[in-house]
């Protein structure tokens, strides 16, 4: 019998058994003892939780309700989970190896129906792939490791405005990966807040000696989303932003990151949108400007007073 059906059948009777010796073992599946003790290590190492006890009564066993681990997933959780790591492999995702090892795993116990319907399925399934450099990966797994075990970095880093680096000590609490982009949240030493960083920008990082405490339910995504909309907490200057224009133009508008998040109100050819202010002239009047003349702007009048000056600026500046 072939190694992996013999540890396969070994799990099995570890999972049907209170307690089984290297012995017994040895004999139902006619194996030298050697080789079952080599088999116990292999599935130890994989992560099966196998408790070993010697003296008379010794042998192997599972941990207490194990038999209750999904050992086995059905065809649709295979298509959910091969699709799920495609996803993530092609977004970027750093433990793609980790990854691709676990699927080979399940294919390893699927019959040759379901690895002929899976295969029928992932061949429709495609993410654009994003290239992600070796220094990026290596980063985002150091900080996965500091965020598990709440140790703080120090870190060089590039700001959008500075073209200097500068140092830091981060406490991190979270990854977030938005907009074909990684960030580190956490705490900054340097500011004396929690800021948000991105990964790209991180010239160096290096392990400190410090620990920290996570703030109990905090979300990374929550108050990423915060930085990026404070409008969104504030009611105060809230007014209506009314759009016209092509249905595939609002169509694209109305699923933009910014805007999506302020939709009060759509019909096939407008759309209302209920933002701050100062919002509208900081932002939105640079997000409406590509669109061009697929759409146009109803109200406020001063949105439409900043795209005519922006619109103006650009003229002069590519002026010959």
């Amino acid at each position: 019998m072939p190694k992996n059906d013999n540890m396969l059948a070994i799990l099995w009777m570890l999972n049907s058994s209170k307690k089984i010796t290297a012995k017994q073992i040895a004999e139902k599946l006619e194996l030298n003892i050697r080789t079952v003790y080599r088999y116990i290590d292999s599935l130890s190492a994989s992560g099966v939780p196998i408790i070993s006890d010697s003296g008379h009564n010794g042998g192997y066993s599972l941990i207490n309700d194990y038999h209750q681990a999904p050992l086995i997933f059905d065809i649709e959780e295979k298509k959910a989970l091969l699709y799920a790591t495609t996803h993530a492999k092609d977004s970027g995702y750093p433990f793609s190896d980790v990854l691709s090892s676990a699927i080979e795993k399940l294919r390893l116990y699927s019959t040759q129906e379901q690895e002929s319907i899976l295969n029928r399925h992932i061949i429709g399934f495609e993410v654009a792939k994003q290239h992600i450099v070796p220094s990026l990966k290596s980063l985002l797994e150091e900080l996965t490791i500091s965020i598990a075990n709440e140790q703080s970095i120090e870190i060089e880093y590039r700001t959008k405005s500075e073209e200097k680096h500068r140092s830091r000590v981060i406490d991190p609490y979270g990854i977030l990966y938005w907009c074909s982009k990684w960030y580190i949240i956490g705490f900054c030493h340097l500011r004396d807040e929690i800021r948000n960083f991105r990964v790209e920008r991180i010239i160096k990082m290096t392990h400190t000696e410090r620990v920290f405490v996570r703030p109990k339910d905090f979300s990374a995504k929550e108050f990423f989303l915060r930085s990026l909309m404070p409008s969104m907490n504030n009611n105060t200057g809230i007014r209506p932003l009314v759009i016209r224009g092509r249905a595939e133009a609002l169509d694209d508008l109305c699923n933009h990151w910014f805007m999506s998040y302020h939709l009060k109100e759509r019909t096939l050819n407008q759309a209302v949108f209920l933002i701050d202010s100062d919002a509208i002239h900081e932002y939105v009047a640079h997000f409406l400007l590509p669109y061009g003349k697929a759409i146009q702007v109803i109200e406020p009048k001063s949105c439409k007073e900043k795209l005519y000056t922006i619109a103006l600026e650009l003229m002069e500046y590519y002026q010959v």
